[in-house]
């Protein structure tokens, strides 16, 4: 279960400097704004934070983690590094599993969850992440494919756009940082609403989480999640599903019943309580 020690602020900037559990959507604002990036930023430390990029779910990872690099050195962070493991032995590497020790936060890039599930799991360097991270000693963000492995169960692949029914969600393992969620990105620009409902039609006790490009949820150790950015999260709660015939419809392709879930739109500002399964409106949102 999530153990991060710290209390959350809904100011704009400058930013809080607590520690966070930051699960983006995808295509963040890396040119203008750059909210959610500015905000891991301070996270992690402002001006003192040492920041590991891991940009392993990525093709092309020194591309991809020297942009992040980039951007957080022109921010102002101490010490930005990346760790570009393209094999599992490599997480054993003494010198990273010291930077680890010593990191402020830690950030995963997109690109293939598998890729980074297969190259992470299981493996002291991610034990070690996850230990810092459930302990609220660093903050931990991830983009896109970073973000889809945050929960125990993973949506690996899938298609979009159509009824809920077992083939439209392949999933996986993930990487069990918050293990009671499970995460879609990219959420209603990729149409993937009926992808995250065949995925928590499987799984009836996870909490559905779909994030929008450019936007976060963001969890900290008093049991909210937090939205910040341009679009929405979506929250899923089946607790109260009375129904579903996904274990009595031979095809894979034939439409499954969901009945009487419970769905949250939340949007800048807005929270959502994990404990009694509520939303919480904000008090005043500026945008």
């Amino acid at each position: 279960m999530l153990r991060l020690e710290s209390q959350f602020l809904t100011e704009r900037m400058p930013q809080p400097t607590k520690t966070a559990v930051m699960i983006i959507g995808g295509a963040e604002d890396k040119v203008h704004g750059r909210e959610i990036l500015h905000s891991f930023f301070y996270r992690a430390g402002g001006a003192d934070a040492r920041i590991a990029i891991l940009p392993c779910a990525s093709r092309e990872p020194a591309i991809l983690g020297s942009r992040y690099q980039s951007i957080f050195e022109d921010m102002g962070a101490k010490t930005v590094a990346i760790l570009d493991i393209r094999d599992r032995d490599q997480c054993e590497d003494p010198a990273w599993q010291e930077f680890l020790e010593d990191c402020t936060a830690v950030f995963m890039t997109g690109g293939d969850q598998l890729r980074l599930c297969s190259l992470l799991a299981d493996t002291p360097m991610m034990d070690k992440v996850r230990m810092r991270a459930q302990r609220g000693q660093i903050t931990l963000a991830g983009t896109s494919a970073g973000a889809a492995v945050m929960g125990h169960h993973m949506i690996a692949g899938g298609g979009s756009g159509e009824h809920p029914n077992r083939s439209l969600s392949d999933m996986a393992i993930g990487l069990g940082i918050i293990p009671e969620i499970i995460v879609d990105q990219h959420f209603h620009n990729r149409n993937r609403m009926a992808r995250l409902l065949s995925a928590i039609a499987v799984n009836p006790d996870r909490l559905g989480v779909g994030i929008d490009e450019d936007t976060c949820a963001l969890f900290e150790g008093d049991g909210l999640l937090h939205v910040i950015g341009k679009g929405t999260v979506t929250v899923i709660d089946p607790k109260k599903m009375s129904y579903t015939n996904q274990c009595l419809v031979e095809e894979s392709t034939s439409p499954l019943s969901l009945h009487d879930l419970r769905v949250h739109i939340l949007t800048h500002g807005d929270r959502y309580d994990l404990k009694r399964r509520e939303s919480i409106p904000p008090e005043t949102v500026s945008r």
